[in-house]
């Protein structure tokens, strides 16, 4: 292949987001293996000075115009579309999250080309990509050969550590510019929630439930787990939408993202939304009955059974073990 390989940069609110560096890393692997630069493109208005944390990529193409501020998924493609018509890389790597989440299907139709989502590893064989995809909440995995000259590649949460795209080396930077017309899509504010009970982010420990849990009413038992082990309750998606806990409570895509050192998953299948809000857990540890629930794929403990039986042993052997260091 020639041309570069491209990661767009994600920028939010003046941040750039954590899977930025996860999509980095992975580009970094492509571009090596491919023998071909690595160059990160960073679309914004007067955020130039974030390029400077983009090191894992050779290069950073810095587009700064006053329609970019704000993360339009409609303008990047437009202006991912410019520059590429003009420099021809070879693959582009764009982060999924609800920021980001259109912009690769965007650009390939304003390019005539294919794009290929939910990839969470790039595989180089013969000197062609392979993109393995993960569909249906992680149940079905699937090889894609993308067709053609150009790939666009949309890159779900978690395909490599953040801490691999990090660097400390200084990228060249090269500022280009693009033709832009405003938008029918406008950002008019952002609206915060409300501060819940407890601060999941700042929590050591956390018990988190799922689907498994069956109802409301068996959540106390999650409570007593969480109060033997000093930490709080924590939910997925599914139990804040039936509102068996507030949605301050809720890990994962649209929830929070949390980085305790104990994350204990209950009844979670383990859906790629979920795992982007607690993949970097010091320890993970999973109950689930069904053997293979994606869950399992990150947790470093795993017990396959039914999340009501084993719930209360766990407390049970806990409070045990808090009993006897006591006493000793």
């Amino acid at each position: 292949m020639t041309g570069n390989v491209w990661v767009v940069a994600e920028q939010w609110r003046g941040h750039i987001s954590e899977i930025t560096y996860e999509t980095l890393a992975l580009g970094r692997e492509v571009a090596d293996g491919l023998g071909v630069p690595l160059t990160a493109v960073l679309a914004g208005c007067g955020i130039k000075d974030l390029a400077q944390t983009l090191g894992c990529a050779d290069s950073v193409l810095y587009v700064d115009h006053p329609l970019l501020a704000e993360p339009i998924p409609e303008l990047c493609a437009e202006a991912l579309a410019q520059l590429m018509q003009a420099r021809k890389p070879c693959a582009l790597l764009v982060p999924l999250t609800n920021v980001s989440l259109g912009i690769g299907a965007l650009v390939s139709i304003r390019l005539g080309n294919t794009a290929v989502n939910s990839c969470h590893d790039i595989k180089i064989v013969d000197g062609k990509l392979q993109a393995i995809c993960v569909m249906y909440g992680g149940k079905i995995e699937v090889v894609v050969e993308p067709a053609g000259e150009l790939a666009i590649l949309g890159v779900g949460p978690g395909a490599r550590p953040a801490d691999k795209g990090r660097s400390e080396r200084s990228p060249s930077i090269e500022e280009a510019t693009v033709t832009l017309e405003d938008s029918r899509v406008r950002l008019k504010r952002y609206i915060d929630p409300e501060a819940g009970d407890v601060d999941l982010t700042k929590q050591d420990v956390l018990v988190a439930v799922g689907r498994g849990i069956q109802s409301r009413d068996n959540i106390t038992l999650a409570e007593e787990l969480a109060k033997a082990l000093g930490g709080a309750v924590a939910g997925s998606r599914p139990v804040i939408d039936q509102g068996w806990l507030p949605l301050s409570r809720q890990v994962g895509k649209s929830g929070l993202a949390v980085k305790p050192k104990l994350y204990v998953a209950l009844g979670i299948s383990g859906a790629p939304e979920h795992i982007e809000g607690m993949k970097d857990a010091k320890l993970i540890v999973a109950v689930n009955s069904d053997a293979r629930a994606p869950i399992f794929n990150v947790a470093h403990y795993g017990i396959v059974g039914d999340v009501l039986e084993t719930l209360p042993l766990l407390t049970e052997a806990i409070e045990a073990r808090k009993t006897a260091s006591h006493h000793a």
